[in-house]
């Protein structure tokens, strides 16, 4: 291997300099690291659950929900489609359990309102077969992105199935779990 290396590198040495300097900074950086663990910050920040988040753009409910997940590890990318109500019908969200956002996970996902960080984790690790994703129909008050000063509503998240069914999956107060 390394006689094949050689060559290569002679060549490029050949047609440039800037060639010789990048290839000597990587042996020079290799041959003088010891440490063969990997950089945990690095891993953490690739690690990331990425959301893509359809929203109105002048939603301020939406923006918070964004921030409350960015707040808890989530990477978003956000949309401002012409179109919300098609992106919702495109991922099979019925109406009863529309909101006023629809966030997409790498993996397919649909996280549908105001779904709490979480529920969405807890969901990720580990999905029931043929789950959809989950959905907080409406806006309820002291749901994550719709809080009120001190008034909180209890409200249901639901499991939503490829083949259109629906079912509890968690009952919360604020952001509280009170069962599941």
């Amino acid at each position: 291997m390394k006689s094949l290396v050689i060559p290569a590198i002679a060549k490029s040495v050949q047609k440039s300099g800037v060639w010789v300097a990048g290839i000597m900074l990587l042996l020079i950086l290799s041959a003088c690291s010891n440490n063969n663990e990997p950089d945990v910050s690095a891993v953490a920040a690739n690690s990331a659950t990425k959301l893509e988040v359809y929203k109105s753009p002048t939603c301020g409910c939406c923006k918070d929900w964004v921030d409350h997940m960015e707040d808890d590890g989530f990477q978003t990318l956000v949309h401002h489609p012409a179109d919300l109500s098609g992106v919702k019908q495109q991922y099979g969200i019925s109406s009863e359990h529309q909101s006023c956002h629809t966030a997409i996970s790498e993996e397919g996902y649909v996280f549908e309102g105001h779904v709490p960080s979480e529920l969405v984790k807890r969901f990720l690790e580990n999905p029931p077969k043929g789950a959809a994703g989950l959905a907080v129909p409406g806006m309820p008050i002291g749901s994550p992105g719709m809080e009120m000063g001190d008034r909180v509503d209890q409200y249901s998240v639901f499991i939503l199935y490829k083949d259109g069914r629906s079912e509890h999956f968690a009952e919360v107060k604020g952001v509280e779990v009170l069962d599941d």
